[in-house]
């Protein structure tokens, strides 16, 4: 299919009305503000609903409102840097967030990482057939450069799903003898005990058949960087400049980061090659490094790479940080 120039939030928009998005709430802000500006044109022709809420409170009820109505739940987060307000330049501070969630409960959420256009295309039309599979809302957690820049892409055409019949959804009583009741407060110790066994099962199930990564040059890396996102773009420049200093240094990118590719990053820690592991985020502290930490459970020294409030990691900083983790490391 021929290429055509798209900038990330619009692609967004568009991915999500290709995909068969029947209603959005939210609101304009920096830095996903063509996202309902796009939506607000575009979904009512496609004969959606359009309704811009008053805060991010009130757009995620009306979701989970919609969501028990059986309509498919599909969060999209273009990440800014922070703390409080916030700016406009792009962060990577929402990974605890995404990844950890923001309420009370033994839940997980699916969480998909695009480092680019193309692929944020492709998540967010994916993302709907994942959340009606699992009956789960999933996250597409992006930095806003992503949502800002502009990138050729090919609209693809995503392969669908074996979906389940939506049996359990709250859609009136009419013609049924009884009517569905979506609820998540179980004041029975037992039946709440029992609907958590139920989500362990889905999350594990989950964890056996979503877990994506991707690699590059990793095969006789002894540097081995891990990030996502806008940096993993960034790193890759970086690791092939080291490479041409005679530092081997591969990149590992988790697509998913929930569930998180624990197993293949353990594995790779595992090979003889790999002396040392530099976590690059845009987070100051670190968020991803601890999943990062935890799957490699000590095998290899895991050092850190971070900027915040809306910078990002220069080349010549993942080049400085990987040299001299390798030089600790040798």
């Amino acid at each position: 299919m021929a290429k055509e120039l798209w900038k990330g939030n619009e692609a967004i928009a568009e991915a999500a009305i290709r995909a068969g998005c029947d209603c959005f709430f939210g609101y304009p802000i920096t830095p996903q503000s063509e996202v309902p500006e796009y939506m607000s044109s575009h979904l009512p022709k496609a004969g959606g609903v359009f309704v811009q809420s008053e805060s991010e409170v009130a757009a995620i009820n009306m979701v989970y409102g919609a969501a028990g109505a059986g309509m498919r739940a599909v969060i999209v987060n273009m990440m800014r840097g922070g703390p409080g307000l916030g700016t406009i330049q792009p962060g990577q501070g929402d990974y605890f967030q995404a990844t950890r969630g923001g309420g009370n409960g033994d839940y997980r959420t699916v969480v998909l990482a695009p480092s680019n256009v193309q692929e944020t295309a492709d998540f967010v039309q994916e993302a709907f057939d994942i959340a009606d599979q699992y009956r789960t809302p999933v996250v597409v957690l992006a930095d806003g450069l992503i949502g800002q820049m502009m990138e050729p892409i090919e609209w693809r055409p995503v392969p669908r799903r074996q979906l389940p019949p939506k049996d359990w959804a709250a859609c009136g009583k009419k013609g049924r003898s009884r009517t569905n009741v979506i609820n998540s407060l179980f004041l029975n110790p037992e039946e709440c005990d029992a609907l958590n066994r139920r989500l362990t099962a889905k999350y594990a199930e989950i964890e056996k058949n979503e877990v994506r990564w991707d690699t590059a040059f990793c095969e006789d890396a002894e540097v081995l960087i891990t990030a996502y996102g806008t940096p993993a773009r960034i790193a890759l420049t970086a690791l092939e400049l080291l490479r041409e200093e005679g530092v081997k240094a591969g990149l590992f990118r988790p697509v998913t980061l929930w569930p998180f590719p624990e197993r293949a990053l353990r594995n790779l820690a595992d090979e003889a090659h790999v002396k040392v592991i530099l976590d690059v985020e845009m987070s100051s502290t670190g968020q991803m490094l601890d999943d990062v930490r935890l799957a490699v459970e000590g095998r290899k020294p895991v050092r850190y790479l971070g900027r915040a409030g809306g910078l990002l990691p220069t080349v010549e900083e993942i080049i400085e940080s990987a040299k001299t983790a390798w030089k600790e490391a040798q």
